[in-house]
C-alpha cells in the first residue's frame, strides 16, 4: 500500500495600515471588532496565547480550529488552522505586522494548503478578511469597540 501525498501551496496576503503594529496587533486579536477574523460568527472559542485553542462556526459555515503556536507582540502571531476545505490537515497562518513609517504593513501567509481549488478558496478568503479588517481600522470603529478615543 502506497501513501499518496497532495501538493500544498502558500497564499500569500498584504495590507498596509494607517496605524501603529501594538494597535493593529491588538485589534487583530479582539473578536469585538468587526472585521476582524474572529468576529461575526455563531460559535466563537479563541484563547490567543501559545497553546491557546481557538474554534469557531458561521450559521451554515464550516468549522475551522487550530492553536496559537507563537504570539509575538506586537510582530508576529501564527497558528495552525484546520477545517475540511484543508483536507482535515493542519495549516500554517502566519501574520506579521510591520512598521513602515506610521503605517503597518500586514502581511498573512497561510501555507500547507491543498493546491487547487482549496487554495483559491482561501486566498479568496483572506482577501475578504483583510479587506473587511483594514476597513474597520480606517473608519475607527476599532476605537469604539475597544473603548478608545
Amino acid at each position: 500500500m502506497t501513501a499518496t501525498s497532495t501538493k500544498t501551496v502558500e497564499v500569500r496576503v498584504e495590507r498596509t495600515i494607517s496605524a501603529s503594529p501594538d494597535e493593529v496587533f491588538a485589534v487583530w486579536l479582539d473578536p469585538k471588532v468587526p472585521g476582524t477574523l474572529w468576529h461575526e460568527h455563531d460559535k466563537l472559542i479563541v484563547d490567543p496565547k501559545v497553546d491557546g485553542l481557538w474554534y469557531w462556526l458561521s450559521l451554515g459555515g464550516t468549522p475551522h480550529y487550530g492553536r496559537f503556536t507563537e504570539i509575538d507582540r506586537p510582530g508576529r502571531i501564527q497558528h495552525s488552522w484546520m477545517s475540511r476545505n484543508t483536507l482535515g490537515e493542519e495549516t500554517m497562518v502566519t501574520v506579521t505586522f510591520e512598521r513602515k513609517g506610521e503605517n503597518t504593513l500586514l502581511t498573512l501567509v497561510h501555507s500547507g494548503l491543498p493546491e487547487g481549488e482549496m487554495a483559491r478558496g482561501h486566498e479568496k478568503g483572506w482577501n475578504s478578511i483583510l479587506d473587511k479588517f483594514g476597513n474597520a481600522l480606517v473608519s475607527g470603529s476599532h476605537r469604539t469597540v475597544r473603548g478608545l478615543h
